[in-house]
């Protein structure tokens, strides 16, 4: 199965949907440890994007990603913004002149966005934060392609990676952002940035599941 722009849409109209649903989880999720506003600032952001695509549908895959990220950056608050915008930017830019995406293509978008918000965040792996997901992930992902696996294979077992990792988040200390402020109080509960970004790779696999 190729990706094409419309299938990068139809991902993002998926995530606008996701989070939405999931608005008031992830809230609770960093009411525990945060400002309590991780759900509304994902649910906020993807709306726009959302209403900015259907309004303007974009050239190309580039175009696409690119879009999103500006978007992002400009109404998603707190960290997730920037951390975000970074991700699609760098996944537009690996995409670049690509009417299609294989699934070499798709590890190689996912790996760009995810060493950009491991660079632009500045976190190491159990820190307790969205790359705890997000890392596993990107492995999962490179071995499943170097397997031989298809897109397919490649983004279940991403996902798969990026559950365990979100969840391997709870009996962490914070060493990043708020959530750090409350030291040893931070342990026992899950990073809400891991998991929205668990969400975001479940959503491409229910999406471009061939």
């Amino acid at each position: 199965m190729a990706i094409g722009k419309q299938e990068v849409l139809a991902w993002l109209e998926a995530l606008a949907c996701v989070y939405a649903e999931n608005r008031q989880y992830l809230t609770d999720l960093d009411a525990a440890i945060g400002d309590a506003d991780h759900g509304s600032n994902m649910d906020r952001g993807f709306a726009a994007v959302r209403a900015e695509l259907a309004a303007r549908e974009p050239a190309d895959i580039r175009k696409t990603l690119e879009t999103t990220a500006a978007i992002l950056i400009r109404t998603v608050g707190g960290a997730a913004g920037p951390l975000y915008g970074t991700f699609f930017l760098r996944a537009g830019a690996a995409a670049d002149g690509k009417a299609e995406l294989r699934a070499a293509d798709v590890v190689a978008l996912f790996e760009a966005g995810i060493l950009g918000v491991q660079q632009r965040g500045k976190a190491a792996p159990g820190e307790k934060t969205m790359v705890d997901a997000l890392l596993p992930a990107l492995a999962a992902m490179r071995d499943a392609l170097a397997a031989g696996g298809g897109l397919t294979a490649v983004l279940e077992q991403g996902a798969a990676a990026a559950e365990a990792g979100m969840r391997a988040t709870i009996p962490m200390q914070a060493r990043k952002g708020r959530a750090s402020y409350l030291g040893p109080r931070s342990v026992g509960h899950q990073d809400p940035g891991a998991t929205s970004s668990f969400l975001l790779l479940r959503a491409v696999v229910d999406t471009w599941r061939a």
